[in-house]
């Protein structure tokens, strides 16, 4: 593989590199789906129409025909057919937001390769430079992984359909149908097996971009921290050039900061837009996988699993990581030699240490922090213990009806108009019996009275 893709393996230090080496393998992805069209000639508007092509079939033309399949074609749908392609037709809908906001924003992405290139120029020490080299290998080679796993999917599942006797995903097809015979079966899978693999590498650039430079900036920081440790090591410095060391430490993490803004907006929405869909697409496959699929739609699923597991997972740890790296600065900057500088020296580390504290995060759509805790939140439909009790102390809340009592007595609701209105004409009727109860327990009185008295014997 090494002898085919050259990338994936670090250059010798006798051959410059530069950070945005490690977006090679990306930008010609980029390329062949029409993402980078020439900076001029006539060339430009020629790829221009090229363009429209895969962006046409991949963000709209498959969200469209998916949802039609489900309204014309449901009833040909097999239990196993159908959770098939909603999996995709979920994840699909997804793709076609998170490239256009990928597409729309790729400026962004040349801005931080600017400061990056700034930011190499720096990098002068064979350590640093080593550094950079093992960098970019390991971008091209992660970049490599997801191309790898993504296509084995769409290949598997065209396959395995395909050996099936039906069309891998059932795609609407307005103009023929599969069922007419092996040649428009062969047809509508082949269409659908290429207009898959333009939303799939399309769906590969707006899940990976945001790994690959967080890569970048680990390493940066790593660099960085590098350089805090050495600060005042060298005793052949003076004071001067020891505070310069340190102006360039801060002026370095600053401009590692404003990498990290310039992608930031890209990164928190397309992150949030795949947080949103992940839950809903692990179970419908894993309902898939376990009750529904055969040999063959089982692997092509697990791909898909792995795929969508992909679309994650190693970002948020990645965020995780790049936490930790600002920990570690705060760290090797308290534990440098400054104890014996010079005022001027210690009031910039102890300004640049309170910058340090403060952790490079992310934040999906704004409300989500980017780790791996909400990455398995959100996967596993669990949350941290804090939000679980306040969401149970809430459901406990919303139990509890919004009622009116009339009188402190009577809940108002139809039902007590209802019994009212029968406790009227029951009391009229229970008050006729009482009192004729009344009047019998008044004569049985009178009665009484005049057996004790013997009043019968006078009145004779």
């Amino acid at each position: 593989m090494e002898k085919v893709f050259k990338l994936i393996k670090p250059k010798p230090l006798t051959e410059k590199v530069q950070s945005r080496d490690a977006t090679i393998y990306m930008y010609r992805v980029m390329k062949i789906i029409g993402w980078i069209p020439p900076r001029k000639g006539p060339m430009r508007y020629l790829y221009r129409l090229w363009t429209c092509i895969p962006f046409f079939f991949g963000a709209i033309y498959l969200p469209i025909m998916f949802g039609l399949s489900y309204f014309i074609e449901f009833k040909d749908f097999s239990p196993g057919e159908f959770l098939t392609s909603l999996q995709v037709a979920i994840n699909v809908y997804g793709t076609a937001i998170k490239c256009t906001i990928l597409y729309v924003q790729l400026w962004r992405l040349e801005e931080t390769e600017n400061v990056l290139d700034q930011l190499d120029k720096r990098r002068q020490s064979e350590a640093d430079r080593q550094r950079i080299h093992a960098m970019v290998a390991k971008c091209n080679y992660v970049f490599l992984i997801f191309a790898i796993v993504y296509g084995t999917y769409v290949t598997s599942t065209f396959l395995s359909a395909v050996f099936m006797g039906r069309p891998p995903y059932k795609v609407y097809n307005p103009y023929f149908k599969y069922s007419d015979g092996k040649g428009f079966l062969w047809a509508q899978s082949v269409f659908e097996f290429a207009i898959m693999l333009f939303a799939v590498y399309q769906d590969e650039l707006s899940d990976t971009y945001m790994l690959v430079y967080m890569i970048i900036f680990r390493a940066h920081l790593d660099i960085l921290r590098h350089h805090i440790e050495n600060l005042r090591l060298d005793p052949s410095k003076n004071g001067n050039e020891h505070y310069e060391d340190l102006v360039n430490c801060i002026v370095e993490h600053k401009m590692i900061i404003d990498c990290c803004n310039w992608i930031r907006p890209i990164m928190q929405k397309t992150i949030f837009v795949q947080f949103l869909l992940i839950g809903i697409v692990l179970g419908l496959t894993l309902i898939n996988i376990f009750f529904f699929s055969d040999l063959f739609s089982g692997i092509s699923s697990s791909f898909f699993l792995l795929a969508v597991l992909m679309e994650t997972f190693p970002f948020c740890y990645c965020c995780n990581l790049l936490i930790d790296d600002c920990d570690n600065l705060s760290e090797a900057l308290f534990q440098s030699k400054w104890v014996n500088a010079e005022p001027r020296y210690k009031s910039t580390l102890i300004h640049f240490m309170h910058n340090l504290q403060k952790p490079i995060a992310f934040i999906a759509g704004g409300i989500i922090p980017i780790t791996l805790n909400s990455n398995i939140s959100v996967v596993s439909f669990n949350a941290e213990p804090r939000y679980k009790s306040t969401l149970i102390h809430f459901m406990h809340n919303l139990q509890k009806p919004i009622a009116f009592i009339a009188g402190g007595i009577i809940p108002i609701t139809l039902n007590s108009n209802i019994s009212v209105v029968w406790v009227i004409k029951t009391s009229i009727s229970k008050y006729k019996v009482f009192a004729i109860f009344q009047v019998a327990k008044f004569a049985f009185s009178i009665i009484t009275i005049v057996r004790e008295m013997n009043l019968a014997e006078k009145f004779k």
